[in-house]
């Protein structure tokens, strides 16, 4: 027969250490790049996706449009080069042309010097005024005149007539200025004729 005391109530459960808590049955694996998006797309196909038409067209116009930029640019530059060239060219034949006419006044300016050197351009008398007035015109037009005793002999400024030894000097220095210079602008009317000093042997 048998005991009271044997029998286990009905409904009871597992022992303690067949329990399972609320927690450990909660616990998963942890979250990975895999997990889908809104959309039910993971990271992996969203960057290995393949480009549509509109992006490539997009891609495509974008470029186009850096092309054209550049190509823009360089134009402008080209222009604003052009432009620059062209108005130094235009600045040159001015002075080309105004040094043609000057030049027919050299013969005379020469001329009024020699009166000078002379003592016959007398202040006050009419040759002294037209002399003042054909320096004014020359000085009006840009010419500038050049040549002096004593400064160094520049061949690409004097033209050397004649060449005189001289004790003391070292080096070439222009002793005489028979004829001075002139220039228009960057325009070389004539080189001052002149006497060079150069050391003695």
């Amino acid at each position: 027969m048998a005991h009271k005391d044997d029998e286990q109530p009905q409904g009871s459960g597992a022992g303690p250490d067949e329990t399972t808590g609320p927690e450990e049955n909660t616990s998963g694996p942890a979250p990975s790049d895999q997990t889908p998006d809104a959309e039910g797309l993971t990271i992996e196909d969203i960057l290995g996706a393949e480009q549509t038409d509109e992006a490539a067209a997009e891609g495509a116009s974008s470029d186009k449009e850096a092309s054209l930029l550049i190509d823009l640019k360089r134009l402008q530059a080209e222009y604003a080069n052009y432009r620059r060239r062209t108005e130094e060219q235009r600045e040159r034949e001015i002075e080309r042309a105004k040094g043609e006419a000057v030049k027919g006044l050299l013969p005379v300016m020469d001329d009024l010097d020699r009166a000078a050197k002379h003592g016959d351009l007398v202040e006050g008398s009419p040759l002294a005024a037209i002399g003042d007035k054909v320096r004014a015109v020359a000085e009006r037009l840009g010419v500038v005149s050049y040549g002096a005793a004593g400064e160094p002999f520049d061949p690409q400024q004097h033209e050397a007539i004649f060449q005189a030894p001289t004790p003391g000097v070292t080096v070439a220095t222009v002793l005489e200025v028979v004829e001075v210079g002139y220039r228009l602008g960057s325009v070389e009317l004539r080189p001052a004729k002149v006497v060079v000093a150069v050391p003695a042997e």
